[in-house]
């Protein structure tokens, strides 16, 4: 039975945190209309406005581990929730992301990311997406960044199994960037669904650097292990034995 104090806490924790977005989007939307450094600049606000809060209102610490990448590189993510994006995104000084198509109609989220440069992909056509996304990636390369990719196209629960997708290694091999992969444990405290939100400390750590001429085959199984490996310890870290079934709020 889950504490029906912070059941409440993280109810309160939510809504504030979308009247956030809103409040913030509406108020920043001047600048972000003519300038991307203004639409970055709201979304770092909104990030750390988040971060900050979760921490006293549902008692969630977030910690950022190994070496931050500053450089343009490719960043291949795990994926658990939302958190992990927010994250990710205070932690490096340039981000955008691969998403799915559908979130760029969305209000706010959707007129930040265009004008963040994010890039969209229909994951209903997966072969023409995937040469899409790169062609697209490769037209955005004159703006110097971290492009963000989750490997396994979605947010992953706690303990459950996900294969990895090609389009990262499609990415890593046409763009020949070098790729840092991130591991995280964020999901044990900040579930992919629901409202219940556990104190604990969620961190996602940046893992090696995998420099470019790594063949495709290697490059995917060395992904899938160092992130799911680390990911995993992370979450032992945090109390959550991978091998057991996730729970969801």
């Amino acid at each position: 039975m889950k504490n029906p104090v912070q059941w409440l806490r993280s109810a309160v924790f939510l809504v504030q945190m979308y009247l956030a977005m809103l409040v913030l989007g509406l108020l920043f939307a001047p600048w972000a209309a003519v300038s991307a450094k203004g639409a970055r600049i709201a979304c770092k606000t909104y990030a750390r406005w988040v971060l900050w809060t979760a921490r006293w209102m549902v008692g969630i610490k977030t910690e950022v581990r190994g070496q931050v990448p500053s450089d343009e590189v490719i960043i291949a993510a795990k994926h658990q929730s939302f958190l992990d994006i927010l994250i990710i995104f205070n932690a490096v000084p340039s981000a955008r992301f691969i998403m799915k198509r559908e979130l760029m109609w969305t209000p706010v989220i959707g007129v930040y990311a265009k004008r963040l440069g994010c890039v969209p992909v229909n994951r209903g056509k997966r072969g023409a997406a995937i040469a899409k996304m790169v062609k697209d990636v490769a037209n955005e390369s004159r703006e110097p960044g971290q492009l963000i990719i989750y490997s396994q196209g979605t947010r992953v629960a706690p303990g459950a199994r996900k294969p990895y997708k090609i389009g990262t290694a499609v990415l890593y091999q046409g763009l020949s960037q070098p790729c840092v992969p991130a591991a995280t444990n964020v999901g044990v405290f900040w579930p992919r669904t629901g409202i219940y939100r556990k104190p604990g400390l969620a961190v996602v750590e940046f893992l090696e650097v995998m420099q470019p001429g790594i063949s495709r085959e290697d490059f995917m199984a060395q992904l899938e292990q160092r992130v799911e490996s680390r990911s995993d310890a992370l979450m032992r870290e945090a109390g959550f034995e991978p091998g057991e079934t996730a729970q969801q709020a």
